[in-house]
Formats: C-alpha cells, structure tokens, sequence
C-alpha cells in the first residue's frame, strides 16, 4: 500500500505545480538536518504563499539557523576525524600485509599478475579494468561490473592512480590503496565518496593508446 498522500494530478496546472514541489523536495533533502518537520515546513510555505506573513520574526529565526548550522558543523567534524583514524588505521595495518609495497608517497601496492607489455608515460591514453572499493569493501565504482574497460588519460584520475600507472606494464593487475591525499582529499567527491577517505582499488592494465 502506498503512504504518499493522493492527489490529482490530471490538468497541465496540476502537472506543473507537482514538478514545483519535487524541485522544492529535492532542495528539502539536500539542506535537510536532524529534527527537520515536514510540517512546519509546509506552514511556511502556506503562510507565506497566501497570506505573506510570518508567524515568526527574523530575530526568532535567526538564531534558530545558527544553533542548526553549528550543530551540523560540529558533526560533520566529528564524522571527518572518524574518518581520518579509519583511513591512518587501514593504511598502517594494509602496509604490514605480506607483499604490499610502499612508495615514498605513501601509495601501497600489490602485484596480483605480471604483464610484459610496455608502460605508460604521463602523456599516455589507458585502457583499464577497475575495481574500487572503501576500505570495508564496499564498491563504489567498478568497469568490471560494468562489463566495460575505462580509458582515459594518465594524469586525469587521482594522484594514486596516476602514480601506480606510471609504474605499471601492460598486462599487470595491482591492488593499490591510496590514503586520502592521493584520493580525494579533504573535499571528496560530490556524494560518492566522502572527505578524507582511503581507497582501494584492483587495476588491470589493458593497453595504452599514445
């Protein structure tokens, strides 16, 4: 059984004003914070689209916005600490496994196969196969379950990539891991993959195209 409210959405006006209110939801989501009432929200937007009145001032608001937003920052620097001491864990404990090498960069890699092919150089197009995951194991992005090779340019991925490519002979197929400053940094990427976050990743070099 469904729990979205009916509504009739038969006309063009209907139609429209529905798409306003997913566009107003997605907005919701993106900015929503714990303790958010659909409810009040919905009072606003009725209270201001009807009557243009507020049953609340500025001053009552704004320091409302203000205990939120510190509330938010507070947890979000919490969450990039734990963050943090998982990755430092992952990498020390990664870089005591039998056959992990690590490079002055910090960068960690493990030769799985051996190829005998030529390598790349900085200016090098790559065809790969890929897997990567966070350091649970989680899969975030994978041409193997895509069932198709990745190409793309020696120096347009990540620093760790970039590095391990440069080291790398056709044919090979390496477990990398890469500490944040060879992933994505304190920044991330978008909602994929969160600040200061280690990644693994199994490569297989398929070919270089020059």
């Amino acid at each position: 059984m469904s729990l979205l409210p009916e509504v009739e959405l038969a006309t063009d006006e209907q139609k429209v004003s529905y798409g306003f209110g997913l566009q107003f939801g997605d907005q919701l989501l993106r900015n929503s914070f714990d303790g958010m009432e659909l409810e009040a929200v919905l009072a606003g937007v009725q209270h201001w689209y009807n009557n243009r009145q507020s049953q609340l001032t500025d001053e009552e608001i704004n320091p409302s916005y203000k205990i939120i937003q510190d509330r938010q920052q507070a947890k979000a620097a919490e969450l990039d600490s734990k963050r943090k001491a998982l990755a430092e864990q992952f990498m020390q404990s990664n870089a005591e496994r039998e056959g992990v090498n690590v490079t002055e960069s910090g960068l960690q890699y493990e030769v799985l196969e051996s190829g005998d092919g030529a390598s790349p150089s900085a200016q090098s197009t790559v065809v790969t196969h890929y897997h990567g995951t966070f350091v649970d194991g989680t899969v975030f992005d994978s041409s193997i379950e895509r069932g198709q090779p990745a190409e793309f340019g020696v120096t347009q991925v990540i620093p760790g990539w970039t590095e391990a490519l440069l080291m790398m002979s056709v044919g090979d197929k390496w477990r990398i891991a890469c500490p944040p400053t060879l992933a994505y940094g304190e920044q991330g990427a978008g909602d994929s993959i969160p600040p200061n976050t280690a990644l693994v990743f199994e490569i297989h070099l398929i070919e270089i195209k020059d």
